[in-house]
């Protein structure tokens, strides 16, 4: 019988610039905000070790809570909105043809603008003396102004979110939808399956693991929002649209507490992680649950 030949091992070498460039841009840098979260930082030259201070302090902030819960109202609104929007459009689109082409290209224009760029579209489309939007709700006797009401400025930011990025969603079950193979689709004419039909128990469930991706990318990427509504609001009018990475960037540029804002920023990765995690199992759970009623 012939030895086995053993394994060759050099080709873990071709990873080796990979972990080298996320030991420098991720793992060096947390390093860095681990070890300013346990440290008072009098000055560039004093520092004091005060252990689990600051988590402490950060998990008694009232205005994190309050931060907290809008972050989560916000990112749960932008999935409860985008998925099923993302859905209806990737089926309205044309499955192939030069039509298909050109919607591809015009679903995708909103994801080439950049994020401040967005902030700036609509900080300008929604005023009143300027903007279409403003000016058109003032003409129709709505007292619009996302300036100066709070609620006004949340659905703002929330509308903007869904033009900018719903074209993703889109994509994603686009791309689902066109690897189903045609067998399953006739096979459900010769059943006389209704449209509801093959969307429920062919199309969905064809499109559970794009839909995955879908729903994490837009959940993190919500839950760290930033840019688009520091342009558009500033997180005002009040603390209206202040979410999570607002109140964490004034806490270490604004108020320079580099202490806090480090345990706060570690807290606000665990939280990102957790949610992902539960949300993910959620979503595995169910498509368990649906492939075991279908079957």
């Amino acid at each position: 019988m012939n030895a086995l030949k053993p394994i060759n091992q050099k080709a873990w070498l071709l990873v080796l610039p990979v972990f080298i460039c996320v030991a420098f841009s991720a793992i060096l840098p947390l390093m860095t905000v681990v070890n300013y979260s346990v440290q008072d930082i009098i000055d560039p030259e004093r520092r004091v070790f005060v252990g689990t201070e600051w988590f402490a302090a950060v998990m008694r902030d009232e205005d994190l809570h309050a931060a907290l819960w809008r972050q989560l109202g916000y990112s749960l609104s932008v999935l409860a909105v985008e998925i099923p929007l993302g859905i209806l459009l990737a089926l309205a689109m044309p499955a192939q043809g030069w039509k298909a082409s050109a919607v591809l290209v015009l679903v995708a224009l909103s994801l080439l603008i950049p994020w401040n760029v967005v902030g700036t579209i609509w900080q300008i489309f929604g005023r009143g003396d300027i903007g279409l939007l403003g000016a058109a709700l003032q003409y129709l006797g709505f007292d619009y102004s996302y300036t100066g009401n709070a609620t006004d400025a949340w659905i703002t930011v929330l509308v903007m979110d869904v033009w900018h990025w719903t074209p993703l969603v889109a994509l994603l079950c686009y791309a689902g939808l066109r690897s189903i193979p045609d067998a399953y689709y006739q096979a459900a004419r010769i059943d006389g399956a209704s449209k509801f039909a093959v969307f429920r128990y062919i199309q969905l469930p064809k499109m559970r693991g794009v839909l995955m991706i879908a729903v994490l990318l837009r959940f993190m990427d919500s839950f760290m929002i930033y840019t688009e509504p520091f342009v558009l609001t500033g997180g005002g009018p009040g603390n209206a649209t202040t979410f999570l990475s607002q109140y964490l960037t004034q806490k270490a540029v604004g108020q320079f507490d580099l202490g806090p804002a480090a345990a706060f920023s570690l807290i606000y990765f665990l939280i990102i992680l957790l949610l992902c995690f539960i949300l993910y199992n959620w979503m595995q759970r169910v498509g368990t649950a649906d492939k075991e009623v279908a079957e």
